[in-house]
């Protein structure tokens, strides 16, 4: 006696594994009495989760119309806790060069390192979409490119 059997496996595309390794890219765009924009992408690595690590690059660009133009880039290392799906909590430490241009009847550049440590909280809007602020305890109204201590911010998860 002969018997053949056929098996079929079925595969849902939807259920497979979702990666550790995340791209995520935070942006900023404000143009009241000025322009600014910031971009700052990221590769984050979901550790578990409840807690995330990464490390990213900023750069940004502002200017106050005929008076003066700032542009920074940088680094920064992230973690994020997540200790419910709809709040995140961060803590960021970011290493920015920052070049400034001060448009008067005598030019006036200054070239110069600002140190920030960002402790905040975000709303999870879904999975992939974050938005908060956090809060720089470096802050020095007097040194720094940040014109707040207080800073939004909108973080997309690719």
């Amino acid at each position: 006696m002969y018997s053949q059997t056929t098996s079929i496996a079925v595969i849902d595309s939807t259920s497979q594994k979702e990666s550790k390794l995340k791209f995520a890219c935070g942006f900023g765009l404000n143009f009241v009495g000025a322009t600014n924009i910031s971009l700052s992408p990221n590769l984050i690595y979901k550790a578990s989760d409840k807690i995330s690590l990464g490390a990213g690059l900023q750069g940004s660009y502002a200017a106050i119309k005929d008076l003066q133009k700032t542009t920074t880039v940088g680094f920064n290392v992230i973690s994020f806790y997540t200790p419910s799906k709809s709040i995140t909590t961060l803590l960021e430490f970011v290493q920015l060069n920052a070049n400034t241009k001060i448009e008067t009847p005598i030019e006036a550049k200054n070239s110069f390192w600002d140190t920030a440590l960002f402790v905040g909280a975000g709303l999870n809007i879904t999975n992939k979409f974050t938005i908060g602020a956090k809060y720089n305890v470096l802050y020095n109204e007097d040194e720094s490119v940040y014109t707040s201590p207080i800073i939004p911010f909108v973080n997309i998860t690719f």
